[in-house]
């Protein structure tokens, strides 16, 4: 098949590491793939598609039997990359190394909470570094003097990096949001604390715990019970890292193809 996806965006971010991951799966199942843009290719990341530069996406003339994605089409089909899995559970540190990814100005990732989760459990003597990765800088609004680091705009190896130095994820989203941070984190084999809303990853939803979302106390009890438990994060570490098997980049690109096929 000849593919092409329309990138808006080229900076780094969740959907544009989503699109560049699902076109080299596809490249690499031997399809010809273009990846059509009004901007510069990133920096960031190599692909092995081809580019094609437009001053218009909307104007964009598709070959003879090309099938034309848009990225908003990409995010059922979100891969998450192999730098990012381990076979293993982390080491875990000393404190424990609590992980929230988003950028807070982004209402929807409910970054609000995630802070509010961490706040409660520290209340009640639980001791853990707070560790934070946005793609844009820090909002004024952020309490900073809450977090032991601040990473900002990393590419995807140094992301993954990152989450591999850490032990528990929180993911605090509010509302539906396309993010790679919870199965980033579930991949990587951390113990995460998700809002309700990020249930349907699996049938059987225990590779997690779960909090109501736009519920900072109830996030904060479940981290609670994460922070207090060593069984327990070996437990979801294991499950969370069994359910992450689903987004390897060749079931997805196979997934993404048959539907491609099926629209025929």
């Amino acid at each position: 098949m000849n593919i092409a996806f329309l990138l808006e965006d080229t900076s780094l971010s969740d959907e544009t590491r989503a699109v560049l991951a699902l076109a080299d799966a596809m490249t690499g199942r031997g399809h010809a793939v273009r990846i059509v843009t009004t901007e510069s290719a990133p920096t960031w990341r190599s692909s092995s598609a081809e580019w094609v530069y437009v001053e218009d996406l909307g104007r964009y003339v598709p070959q003879a039997g090309e099938r034309v994605i848009a990225t908003s089409d990409v995010a059922k089909f979100a891969i998450v990359e192999d730098v990012m899995y381990r076979k293993t559970g982390p080491r875990e540190h000393e404190p424990l190394r609590v992980l929230l990814i988003g950028p807070s100005q982004n209402e929807a990732m409910g970054l609000n909470d995630g802070y509010g989760a961490v706040a409660h459990a520290r209340w009640f003597h639980q001791k853990c570094d707070l560790v934070r990765a946005s793609p844009w800088a820090p909002s004024r609004e952020e309490p900073l003097d809450s977090v032991q680091e601040f990473h900002v705009a990393l590419s995807p190896d140094e992301m993954a990096r990152l989450i591999h130095s850490c032990d528990i994820a929180v993911v605090p989203h509010e509302s539906d949001v396309f993010s790679l941070a919870p199965m980033e984190s579930l991949a990587a084999g951390l113990a995460c604390v998700f809002t309700d809303l990020l249930a349907n990853f699996d049938a059987k939803p225990d590779y997690a715990r779960f909090a109501p979302a736009g519920n900072a106390v109830e996030l904060g009890e479940r981290l609670i019970e994460l922070l207090e438990s060593a069984e327990l994060r070996a437990t979801l570490s294991s499950r969370g890292r069994e359910v992450a098997e689903a987004w390897r980049a060749p079931k997805i690109a196979e997934a993404f193809e048959q539907a491609l096929l099926s629209r025929a």
